[in-house]
């Protein structure tokens, strides 16, 4: 008697998984056994037509040819049983479990635009699919993709016009995102509003396409959220897009701004030889990063007189918005981690633009904006609440912060 250790691979064409197959067989069943139900039930309103002869007018008449039916563990063969009437009425059973037509689940379905969502172009779907669901997954074509996410469109309109008056909104971000398109000669630029509300959760305001960052651009959504409810925010954040700005003053006039640092920073670096920036942003760090206003004055006043003599085209992009770099002193210091940057719009955007990178040759200039829609959802699922959000609650009331602390009211004192 011989013996070896050489495994012999039957079939090595096919990947077989004694598990799955058992799940397909039993859900098989699972379904032959629910469409009968559905048919007794069906046939038990005809119980009282009889024909002459006395028998049951409406009966059982064989099944349709099985159909492939595509599920979550692959494809199951279904068979809908068919009725016939003796006395000439026109009757026929539809199961509501397996309308007719439809030949995958709707789990399934909607598993599809989401693939392609995070990555599995159209012309990948069917191979990758497959390889999910076994050899016999069909139907699952481009167009069929394509298809689906026309329902992205539907579901962005909707959103896009949906109330904002449910809760007040405390701070918003604001950014443009640009994401070049091929064919195009204007890159798309998503005009992008992140809010966060009373109770400190984060959302998306607004993505909508504009004419690069220009003031009309801006007005349009801003008065778009204002018709939709939106209260003026105590503070908004954002670089330094004068379009964007302008916009704001005319449609929020009392909103607070704040200059995002992270801009701010590198806006003025850019004007400063290599040799000299790592110096210099340590610098600019030493005036947001102040425990007091008043320290981050003196920082602010010692990086103008320092480097005004050589680079007075870096301290003239600093000084012109020092009063809008320093709101931030005014708010909660729970909150200035939050408020002094727009990067929650730029982290949220960070993998967006690694999606639409690679579909931007085969995306039209809607496509691209209802993907950034879906994809933007996606994160919006994983953000946390702003840290020390239960200081809203007395940002939105009025009260005073001096250096991140709350102020005594001396009125209360004297009372």
């Amino acid at each position: 008697m011989g013996t070896t250790n050489i495994v012999d691979f039957a079939r090595r064409d096919e990947m077989t998984d004694a598990l799955t197959e058992l799940l397909k067989t039993g859900a098989q069943q699972l379904i032959a056994t629910a469409v009968e139900a559905e048919l007794v039930s069906y046939l038990a309103q005809f119980t009282g037509l009889r024909t002459d002869a006395g028998h049951a007018a409406v009966v059982r008449n064989g099944h349709h040819p099985a159909r492939p039916f595509q599920t979550g563990i692959g494809p199951v063969s279904v068979r809908i049983p068919k009725v016939r009437s003796k006395d000439g009425t026109p009757v026929t059973f539809r199961s509501a479990l397996v309308p007719p037509y439809v030949r995958r689940t709707k789990t399934l379905e909607a598993a599809l635009p989401w693939l392609y969502l995070k990555g599995i172009s159209s012309g990948e779907m069917a191979p990758a699919l497959k390889v999910l669901l076994g050899p016999d997954a069909v139907g699952l074509s481009a167009n069929t993709v394509s298809r689906l996410k026309r329902d992205w469109a539907n579901e962005y309109e909707a959103w896009k016009g949906a109330e904002l008056d449910d809760e007040p909104i405390v701070y918003i971000w604001a950014d443009g995102v640009h994401s070049g398109l091929r064919g195009e000669d204007d890159k798309l630029c998503a005009l992008v509003i992140i809010g966060v509300t009373a109770r400190g959760k984060k959302r998306f305001l607004a993505i909508e396409d504009g004419v690069r960052e220009s003031t009309q651009s801006w007005r349009e959504v801003l008065l778009n959220l204002k018709s939709r409810g939106m209260n003026a925010p105590k503070l908004t954040i954002g670089d330094g897009a004068m379009g964007f700005w302008a916009a704001m003053d005319e449609v929020y006039p009392e909103t607070r701004h704040q200059r995002c640092w992270q801009h701010k920073t590198m806006n003025v670096l850019n004007c400063l030889p290599k040799l000299s920036q790592p110096k210099a942003k340590a610098a600019l760090h030493d005036i947001w990063q102040a425990e007091t206003k008043v320290d981050a004055e003196k920082a602010f006043d010692l990086f103008i007189k320092t480097y005004e003599p050589k680079y007075p085209k870096a301290t003239l992009c600093l000084q012109k918005d020092r009063e809008e770099l320093m709101a931030f002193f005014d708010f909660p210091a729970q909150h200035w981690q939050s408020i002094r940057t727009s990067n929650p719009i730029e982290s949220a955007f960070a993998t967006i633009r690694h999606r639409t990178k690679r579909s931007k040759g085969c995306l039209s200039r809607d496509g691209m904006l209802h993907m950034m829609f879906k994809l933007g959802q996606c994160a919006e699922q994983n953000w946390r609440k702003l840290r020390g959000f239960d200081y809203l609650a007395k940002v939105i009331t009025g009260v005073t912060f001096k250096d991140g602390i709350e102020t005594t009211n001396p009125d209360q004192i004297t009372a």
